[in-house]
């Protein structure tokens, strides 16, 4: 590949320009350096800050998304910053930068803000503030290091293309992220990572110092910016039409790496930290897009079109048949919309004047992304809608070539002719749509979708490189495979709920209610009796674990029994209480809420027990401010879909569990999963609390109705409590027989437990 007209030519090594070769050399590496440590550190405080705030913010799939528009308004804030810096010279550039950086020093080491949560109040709003004061002028001040140096490093080179370094900041940034899950949280406590991202910032400092020493000796570094290099200075500004296309190239992406990570957290498989694989290959895009060798950002552009069309329309069924496989396809695309893209963002990139200015519009894309996925979509949609709007999206933008040589001539001819080919494509597919939602009754995921699935490939396949013809073949995929069937669901009015922790669905099949959250079963009510109403199903059957429990508890505890219960779900447990207890429910969400009780979709409440208390908030945070010893029974049953919230399972929460339990009180801790083994965390963590435990595994006989494997796990630090409810059912005592470090507010890794992983680690 030939050198941009930006690229400096390069000295013959051997003659009076070798010096002058090995200066521009040293300057590459010192300015790469820089780049890539304040990247790595950039993306390394992301999951670390969000780890570190578990016990205030909770553990739902949205926190993340809210955590990412905070990062992303910032990243906004950072670049904008940088571009207002290229009015004033190289020099002032550098001392105003140190300040900056050394201002924001001041909120190291890092940590949390001391701001009182939102309680029952709005998350959406609380969570992007409490991050902002406690890591917003750190994220700040190093978000904006990255354009600033490759601006630098143009002047300090004597103008040598800038842009490769890009892409060695989203390498630093892939890193940074990726080392976090899998190096630096296993192995450091919080208090140890927060000491060593602050040496980190601090060698940043430094580097810094040294990139701005050697862009201060350049000849034109003190020279108005006009003035640095007459090429530059003839350089057209950019039309506000390129500019919008910048942002909406930018937008796409952004917006699409959080649609996936809801997606996949609500409808496909909440595996934890899921949310890192998306925003790791957005970052990873950015490198293959920005690189000096094109071929691999060439080769995924051109079959992009080809990916979305085919794993697009696929991902929209939402079927759980084969979740790892579906997480890989919801993947693969954003990686292929994300580097084509991002590709087409390469290809209109101004000469290094306009580089901040680019990089500004950039950032505008990537915070509207951030916005309209993380803020307005979960209000206006009740499903996840911005997923399949975003492909359609994508769609529109990605670089379009012909695959095949005679199909190009398929499409050649005056307009009328290819408008008439257009309409025949949109008929052809009408067909196939109307006649696939016809033979599987609108349900996709079966396999009599197969042969729509075909037919649309092949259609598809042949308009690659016409765009308006291509867009009515992937709506029409989208519309098949999912889309029809959401749609259809959302105009029934009252099936789905969407707050800010999911997306709810009630269905009603016969003589059965269920609540789902994602793709997790949170509830089952029969219907068609009152006594049906009332009897308890899916992981609550009075033979589970919780179930014996909840019957012991006027035996072991009187009459006047105090329960509560941490995740309200649909209300099943309320229908196991007796006259004279005193029942209370902590629930995080709203909508949860007027679900189970307020809208009379549920009836276990309002049959069972009418009376319960029900409290809106964190359980943490509520029962932290919740009396001492006042409930006899607690049920922790508090998971979102299948992840874990890490807050509630630390050594800290079980301290406060035992607060408000007597000594002879009893905790039920609900750990079945797809994808985690618990056990072993709850054996951990709870052995340094004087607890008592023993487990339940129950699997349902066929004459309980409705039922659904169940595991569950008793404690309580009184041996013959634990004594009378082992004699009342298969309990087995449980033995910390695995190698499990305990969670701590301090400390926690999910990769010693994943099923995933350790397979045998359940037994």
């Amino acid at each position: 590949m030939t050198d941009s007209p930006m690229t400096e030519a390069a000295p013959a090594p051997n003659g009076p320009g070798a010096a002058a070769v090995q200066g521009s050399a040293a300057t590459r590496r010192l300015f790469l350096v820089t780049i890539l440590l304040g990247s790595f550190l950039l993306f390394l405080v992301q999951p670390m800050i969000a780890r570190m705030a578990l016990p205030r913010l909770g553990g739902a799939p949205a926190v993340w998304n809210s955590a990412m528009l905070v990062y992303q308004a910032l990243l906004l804030g950072g670049y904008a910053y940088s571009h207002a810096l290229g009015r004033i010279t190289v020099a002032r550039q550098v001392v105003v930068h140190l300040a900056v950086l050394a201002l924001a020093a001041i909120w190291l080491p890092i940590g949390l803000a001391r701001i009182d949560p939102a309680g029952a109040g709005e998350p959406v709003l609380w969570v992007p503030l409490f991050l902002l004061a406690s890591i917003g002028p750190l994220f700040f001040a190093v978000s904006a290091q990255a354009p600033l140096m490759q601006r630098w490093f143009s002047v300090a080179s004597g103008g040598a293309d800038p842009y490769a370094l890009y892409a060695a900041s989203n390498a630093g940034s892939f890193a940074g992220l990726l080392a976090y899950p899998l190096l630096v949280e296993p192995a450091l406590a919080l208090s140890a990572q927060s000491r060593l991202w602050s040496a980190g910032y601090l060698l940043l400092i430094v580097l810094v110092l040294a990139c701005g020493w050697r862009a201060r000796a350049a000849p034109m570094a003190s020279a108005p910016p006009p003035a640095r290099d007459v090429a530059e200075a003839a350089e057209r500004p950019p039309t506000p039409r390129r500019i919008l296309m910048w942002i909406a190239l930018a937008t796409v992406p952004s917006g699409l790496m959080l649609a996936t990570s809801t997606f996949l957290t609500t409808d496909i498989v909440a595996v934890p930290l899921l949310w890192v694989l998306p925003l790791g290959l957005y970052l990873l895009s950015f490198t293959a897009a920005f690189a000096d060798r094109r071929g691999v950002a060439d080769a995924i552009t051109k079959f992009a079109p080809v990916v979305v069309l085919i794993f697009g329309g696929l991902m929209i069924g939402g079927s759980t048949s084969q979740p790892f496989l579906n997480a890989l396809m919801a993947l693969s695309v954003l990686f292929a919309v994300a580097v084509a893209l991002h590709t087409r963002l390469y290809d209109l990139r101004p000469g290094p004047r306009g580089l901040t200015g680019f990089y500004l519009a950039m950032s505008v894309g990537g915070a509207l992304g951030g916005v309209f996925a993380a803020l307005i979509a979960p209000i206006i949609f009740d499903w996840t809608y911005e997923y399949p709007l975003l492909i359609i999206a994508a769609g529109a933008l990605v670089p379009q070539s012909w695959l095949i040589d005679p199909v190009a001539r398929l499409w050649q001819g005056s307009r009328r002719a290819v408008a008439l080919r257009t309409g025949f494509v949109a008929l052809l597919v009408t067909g196939v749509v109307a006649g696939g939602l016809w033979w599987s009754e609108g349900m996709a995921g079966g396999p009599e979708a197969g042969l729509p699935f075909v037919a649309l490939t092949v259609i598809g396949v042949l308009t690659v490189g016409t765009r308006i013809a291509f867009l009515i073949v992937l709506t029409g995929s989208l519309l098949l495979f999912g889309g029809f069937q959401s749609l259809w669901l959302s105009w029934q009015g009252d099936i789905r709920t969407r707050s800010y922790f999911g997306v709810y669905t009630v269905e009603q099949d016969g003589f059965r209610r269920q609540l789902s959250h994602g793709t997790t079963l949170h509830g089952i009510q029969l219907t068609g009796s009152a006594d049906r109403e009332r009897w308890p199903t899916s992981y609550y059957l009075p033979r589970s674990g919780v179930g014996r429990a909840l019957l012991a508890a006027p035996e072991l505890y009187g009459r006047e029994a105090r329960i509560g219960v941490v995740g309200l779900g649909a209300g099943t447990l309320a229908c196991f209480a007796r006259p004279g207890q005193h029942w209370r429910f902590f629930e995080i969400d709203p909508a949860v809420v007027r679900l189970a009780r307020d809208d009379g979709r549920f009836t276990f409440l309002s049959r069972c027990q009418p009376s319960a208390q029900i409290t809106l908030g964190d359980a943490r945070l509520s029962l932290e401010a919740t009396r001492t010893a006042s409930l006899d029974l607690l049920v922790l049953d508090a998971f979102s879909s299948d992840a874990v919230p890490m807050h509630l399972m630390t050594r800290q929460a079980f301290a406060t569990y035992a607060r408000v339990l007597p000594r002879r009180g009893a905790l039920l801790v609900h750990i079945s999963n797809r994808y985690l083994a618990l056990a072993p965390v709850i054996t951990a963590t709870a052995a340094g609390g004087d607890w008592y435990a023993a487990r339940l595994i129950h699997r349902p006989g066929a004459e309980e109705e409705a039922g659904a494997v169940s595991d569950w796990i008793v404690l309580t630090r009184d041996p013959e409590t634990l004594a009378t409810l082992m004699a009342e059912g298969p309990w087995e005592p449980l033995a910390n027989r695995k190698r499990v470090q305990a969670w701590t507010d301090d400390y926690a890794s999910i990769l010693p437990v994943l099923l995933a992983l350790h397979p045998d680690m359940n037994r």
